[in-house]
């Protein structure tokens, strides 16, 4: 597993690997402006750790050079930061109006029943997290679905729905089989 962050006695820190991708972010900025890199960072610790507890915060700030506060600013103010733990998947439907006329509504309540699961809530496998978005710029491709914030999924309706669950499960259990 690549692990962005690391747990010592002092607390999380951020691994070298993780730094080096943060400071590819820093070097876009003016020199001074290190703080301008926060989402980037923010994204940085997230794809490796799953979501961004209070430590893991605090690694980012830290190595930015910024209050723990800014940080916690911007990851519970952008919806595409975990704050609390989520699914291997994290399904963010799109229920914004365009979205919502061409089907999300009812994508949405077919994802609630066939994963026994509401908004904001975790699968009792542990496998998806479902939750709701505002707007992800695809209003021509409606209803729009993001797994993990990276891969957008278009026209979804009941049966493509059921087939990327379908996906997501057997590449978790691949995935399972290699570790």
């Amino acid at each position: 597993m690549n692990t962005a962050v690391t747990r010592n006695e002092s607390g999380v820190t951020l691994s070298a690997d993780a730094r080096a991708k943060i400071d590819r972010e820093i070097a876009k900025y003016p020199p001074g402006q290190k703080r301008s890199a926060v989402m980037a960072a923010l994204a940085v610790a997230q794809d490796a750790f799953g979501w961004l507890s209070t430590e893991t915060m605090d690694a980012v700030a830290k190595y930015l050079d910024m209050p723990p506060v800014a940080v916690y600013e911007v990851a519970s103010f952008y919806t595409m930061y975990n704050i609390e733990p989520t699914g291997r998947f994290k399904l963010t439907i799109c229920t914004n109006l365009p979205c919502a006329l061409q089907g999300a509504t009812a994508a949405a309540a077919h994802l609630k029943r066939k994963l026994g699961i509401d908004f904001n809530e975790t699968s009792a496998d542990g496998l998806f997290t479902l939750k709701q978005g505002e707007c992800f710029g695809a209003c021509g491709d409606a209803p729009v679905v993001l797994v993990n914030n990276k891969r957008m999924e278009c026209w979804m309706h009941a049966d493509k729905l059921d087939a990327l669950l379908d996906e997501l499960a057997t590449a978790a259990v691949t995935a399972k089989q290699v570790k």
